[in-house]
């Protein structure tokens, strides 16, 4: 994609109210454990933590401690991965219940959870002299779950601020005054040569700034993104003409992945200013999907002018699409930009299916 991002110097105080507003943002929803690879790491982090803590109480030097820790963690693991999908499964279920009793249910399964791997840890001899009844690794269980469920509604509450953030950096860059008027002047110079044509442009104009100003879904598709696309490159087609080269390799098995509003569109649009306008010749802009297995893989890749070093950007519009995707799919996304083997500049992002 582009060389480093585009910028904007458009802050309106109505853009700040819209911000709140905009979409991509967590809802008011109370926060249970998911099933990402995110989550997934943080419980067998915090559960590690207790256990080689508690531990060290019935060690006799650091390589006991390690040996003890290591034949914990071949029970630990399997529990607490059976939690994880326990809760998982049950979480539709449980997204129907007040806070608290979400809280109930989450604990009572890590405290079972817990129960179930005591009770080979206690014939390895991994208690030590300890005499330990079942209460005492079901409550811890069931207060290791409470934390992890206390720690995702923090870390919910916290993507707030983060999520109106990285929207409201989205919005100055999609409000380009010069873009607006380029397109107006390009539907006036049409009006009176191809009417019709004309008002594909004023069509397409108007979906983008719907999307912009937030009237799209908390969560989009691939599928939806390419059509907002294309829109926005049959208005900038009519400018560039024939500077402007595109490619398109689509992969259909792809369209139905989850993406935030406004991904690939903003991808694209630095491609354009960075990539082709910079240039006499104009340049190449390759947009390609493609599926593997339970991944989605998409790439925008565009020529790189010769000045290209002269004319850098902010970051603003890499970084907005960079946080949302993390606040999507934590973990589980992939995001990369630079230059490629063969001199042009690549944006490259990967989400679950």
């Amino acid at each position: 994609m582009s060389t480093p991002s585009d910028s904007s110097h458009t802050t309106l105080f109505d853009d700040l109210k819209l911000a709140a507003q905009l979409p991509g943002a967590p809802s008011a929803a109370g926060a249970l454990p998911g099933c990402s690879s995110g989550m997934v790491l943080r419980a067998l982090w915090l559960v590690h933590a207790v256990l080689g803590s508690g531990l060290l109480f019935v060690s006799r030097g650091l390589t006991h401690w390690v040996s003890l820790l290591s034949q914990a963690a071949t029970v630990a693991v399997p529990a607490t991965l059976g939690w994880l999908v326990t809760v998982c499964a049950a979480r539709p279920l449980m997204a129907r219940l007040p806070g608290w009793g979400q809280a109930v249910g989450v604990s009572a399964i890590g405290g079972v959870a817990a129960l179930l791997a005591w009770v080979p840890m206690n014939r390895l001899g991994l208690s030590g002299d300890l005499d330990t009844t079942w209460l005492a690794p079901f409550m811890t269980g069931g207060l290791l779950a409470w934390l992890l469920l206390l720690s995702e509604r923090w870390r919910y509450r916290a993507r707030l601020p983060a999520a109106t953030a990285a929207r409201l950096a989205d919005l100055q860059t999609r409000i380009r005054p010069h873009f607006l008027f380029n397109t107006l002047n390009t539907a006036i110079a049409l009006v009176q040569v191809d009417p019709r044509r004309a008002e594909e442009v004023l069509e397409d104009l108007a979906e983008l700034f719907r999307a912009a100003l937030g009237a799209m879904d908390e969560a989009t598709t691939l599928k939806d993104e390419v059509a907002l696309s294309r829109r926005y490159l049959d208005i900038e087609q009519l400018r560039f003409g024939s500077r402007l080269r595109l490619t398109w390799d689509l992969d259909p098995q792809a369209d139905d992945a989850r993406l935030p509003p406004l991904v690939l569109q903003p991808l694209i649009e630095n491609a354009v200013r960075h990539g082709v306008e910079p240039s006499d010749r104009g340049g190449q802009i390759e947009i390609r999907t493609r599926r593997r297995r339970d991944r989605v893989l998409i790439s925008v890749t565009n020529t790189v002018p010769l000045d290209a070093a002269r004319r850098p950007g902010h970051g603003i519009g890499l970084a907005s699409v960079r946080e949302r995707l993390r606040l999507m799919h934590d973990l589980d996304c992939d995001f990369r930009s630079g230059l490629i083997e063969d001199g042009r500049w690549r944006v490259s992002l990967g989400v679950p299916v």
